[in-house]
């Protein structure tokens, strides 16, 4: 089977061996892949809609992977048993769900130890989480592909010092080669946000204004930084 650049990026961080849950699988390609490439002995694929675990199990049966791979009908986390998996994927969601998921069963998010994210939006939600719960962020990556830009967070048990949650530290660091671009494509969607805030006259905006703006100045900050950074080698 061959993934998309997303799925097999997600695929990259998998640790060898690793019992893994994939909450939203939606059909189940990444668990199939993960089995069948023998990176994980077996996998449980599971999903909160009914139409994406039936195609889930309709994929899982065409490989003959029954045995393999457990497909689940449920809520986030709460098909899982506590240290049945050591490794969650958990993509294509928003910040905002992931951070519900892991709230609603602390007793299964207790015994992981690694964690898998790809959040369409609020990645700095998931990055503050993380710090705040005891987690590390182990390293960012950055994919295009289909004119979209997706983010990756791979998570291990431990304290780090909270960093400025907007940008990736871990991007930051190894300079990645997209981060140009996802920082263009942030400052258009805080500058949209700013422009039609600023047009309210709710006394109580200003703080968001202000707020705004800051983002807008780090996110400058950074982009004269990496131009510096080129420029030198």
């Amino acid at each position: 089977m061959k993934l998309s650049l997303r799925l097999s990026t997600i695929a990259a961080y998998i640790p060898s061996g690793s019992k893994v849950a994939d909450i939203g699988t939606d059909h189940a390609y990444l668990p199939v892949y993960l089995v069948k490439q023998g990176i994980c002995p077996g996998v449980i694929a599971a999903d909160i809609h009914n139409a994406p675990f039936q195609s889930a199990l309709r994929t899982v049966e065409s490989f003959c992977l029954g045995d393999k791979i457990s497909v689940r009908l449920g809520d986030g986390l709460k098909v899982l048993r506590p240290g049945e998996v050591e490794t969650i994927v958990i993509a294509g969601m928003g910040g905002n769900t992931m951070e519900q998921i892991f709230s609603r069963a602390p007793e299964v998010i207790k015994d992981v130890r690694r964690l898998v994210l790809q959040p369409m939006t609020d990645t700095e939600k998931i990055r503050e989480w993380l710090w705040a719960n005891g987690w590390i962020l182990l390293d960012e990556d950055l994919v295009a592909e289909d004119g979209k830009l997706y983010e990756f967070l791979v998570a291990e048990p431990g304290r780090e010092q909270p960093k400025d949650s907007l940008i990736g530290p871990r991007l930051i660091e190894k300079r990645h080669p997209l981060l140009t671009k996802l920082l263009e494509q942030k400052e258009k969607q805080l500058a949209g946000i700013l422009a039609g805030v600023s047009k309210s006259t709710d006394s109580s905006t200003r703080a968001q204004i202000g707020e705004l703006q800051e983002q807008l100045e780090k996110i400058e900050k950074v982009k004269k930084w990496l131009t510096a950074e080129q420029s030198a080698n």
